[in-house]
């Protein structure tokens, strides 16, 4: 009886878990796109310059994409529900410090300790979810968290329009911090701590320092290498510094005692397939939220509240299919919903290349539900298979190299869909550009992506394996952790028996 209650208990708290991971996740997913539709407002407050604007858009974005991999491998050193907590409270106290900010400058640092936090929060997300469900479990609870995020990414234009409208664009940042506050009270209630009892506390300082500047340096580039110019001297010496220190990271982690990224990761094919996957998806995806918010606005006159608005049919399948599709996930293996979605994609984006200067919204509008569609059903397998595909012992550096792909895929994707629209459409403000114009470069831009989505379809299919893929992987990864040999049976069992 009372081995029934403890049961039940624990089944209850791997829900109350995913709950307050979840809760987390809107919060800093949300700051990724709140802050873009407040930006006038800031600029007349605080007198702000449009470098100053970027930035304050940017600075979230570089900090986050760039201690991704560190806050997982943090994580696991130093448990993952403390270092969680320690990012939620960062972020917190930096949403009040950008909300009370007295200049731009003030605003930029802000956003750049916010990226700081949430670095820290996003791996544990996804890690302490893995150590709480059982792998035949984890597809629907990933759903779950992928529909989290996705209707996270959707509001923040409508919330952010919102409150700049009828509030104060203050008002957006002060509203994590009762979110903060619920989060930290849910997270000591349901999560328990974990780590990777195979390592000792020991922190890999070179790898960490030698990753930090070849990432920071990479994104720094993707990030403003259209406005400063591909061939510029600053954007040159950024790509030389990546393409030094990458590499290099790479042979210091093959050197030292505790490496903070096993590369024997790297070489699972599962695992590499799906960040692989990832990085494709937040490419096409990102760029399509950039360009259709601008496309509505400037050409289409919407204002940004109604913009934000006309994403929501996307959010709703997201919101809706995620958790279905992980669940099909578990039962059906992630590699063909993988790679269908990815062609959804691709349909949807080529639906979009077809948009003219008059087109109406209900031309967009089969677009948005198939993207909705595709987004909802390669997410959520695509998060259980890289997943699935490590060790429990490893979920944090596992979620921080996932979560690192994904973001720079995402930046990849603005850069490179910029590029092809500053080619067709020309240089300059998108104000100043004529709507025939912009259609034109969004065109190539969309076709493009489509054809980068083809390949994803080939990258799931080839590099995903099916249904019974947990078992062999398991076992092979219960050679880089000699303390993760019995988690790892454990979940080969659990696997093998469905």
């Amino acid at each position: 009886m009372i081995g029934h209650r403890n049961l039940i208990n624990d089944d209850n708290r791997k829900w109350w878990t995913l709950g307050a991971m979840c809760f987390a996740l809107f919060m800093f997913m949300l700051d990724n796109t709140v802050v873009n539709v407040a930006l006038p407002s800031i600029q007349r407050d605080l007198g702000a310059s449009v470098g100053g604007l970027e930035w304050t858009v940017n600075g979230y974005a570089l900090s986050f994409a760039v201690l991704l991999a560190t806050g997982g491998r943090l994580g696991d050193i130093f448990g993952r529900r403390r270092v969680f907590l320690v990012g939620v409270v960062v972020f917190a106290i930096s949403s009040a410090t950008a909300g009370l900010a007295p200049s731009t400058t003030a605003l930029v640092v802000s956003r750049v300790v916010q990226g700081v936090g949430a670095a820290l929060m996003m791996p544990g997300t996804l890690s302490i979810i893995t150590d709480a469900f059982p792998a035949h479990e984890r597809g629907k609870a990933m759903g779950t968290w992928a529909g989290v995020s996705a209707l996270a990414l959707a509001l923040g234009p409508v919330i952010g329009g919102f409150l700049s409208e009828f509030v104060s664009w203050r008002a957006i940042f002060y509203l994590n911090i009762p979110v903060a506050v619920g989060a930290v009270l849910a997270t000591l209630f349901a999560v328990r701590e974990s780590r990777d009892t195979s390592v000792g506390r020991e922190v890999d300082y070179a790898g960490v320092a030698v990753l930090t500047a070849g990432l920071t340096a990479l994104v720094l580039a993707l990030v403003e290498g259209n406005n400063w110019g591909w061939g510029s001297p600053k954007v040159l010496a950024l790509v030389a510094i990546a393409a030094v220190a990458l590499p290099a990271f790479i042979a210091i982690e093959n050197r030292v005692r505790a490496p903070m990224l096993r590369i024997e990761l790297l070489a699972n094919r599962n695992f590499l397939g799906a960040v692989t996957v990832g990085l494709i998806l937040t490419f096409a995806v990102m760029g399509v939220y950039f360009f259709l918010a601008i496309y509505m606005q400037n050409v289409l006159q919407y204002s940004a509240l109604e913009a934000g608005l006309r994403f929501l049919p996307l959010t709703l399948m997201v919101v809706a299919l995620a958790p279905v599709s992980g669940w099909l996930s578990d039962r059906v293996g992630p590699r063909w919903l993988m790679a269908g979605g990815l062609a959804v994609l691709a349909v949807a984006q080529l639906i979009f290349s077809r948009m003219q200067v008059d087109s109406s919204y209900l031309a967009l509008l089969p677009g948005f539900i198939l993207m909705g569609i595709g987004v909802a059903t390669t997410m959520s397998p695509m998060t259980s298979a890289a997943m699935n595909a490590i060790s429990v012992q490893k979920a944090g550096i596992a979620s921080g190299v996932l979560s690192m792909f994904r973001m720079v895929g995402g930046s990849l994707g603005i850069a490179i869909t910029g590029a092809l629209f500053q080619s067709q459409a020309g240089h300059g403000d998108f104000a100043g550009i004529a709507p025939e114009a912009f259609v034109d470069g969004l065109s190539l831009a969309m076709t493009v992506n489509a054809l980068v989505l083809i390949i994803g379809v080939v990258v799931a299919i080839t590099a995903i394996r099916g249904k019974g893929h947990a078992e062999s992987v398991a076992a092979s990864e219960a050679s880089l952790s000699p303390g993760g040999s019995a988690v790892v049976a454990e979940e080969a069992a659990a696997a093998g028996g469905r």
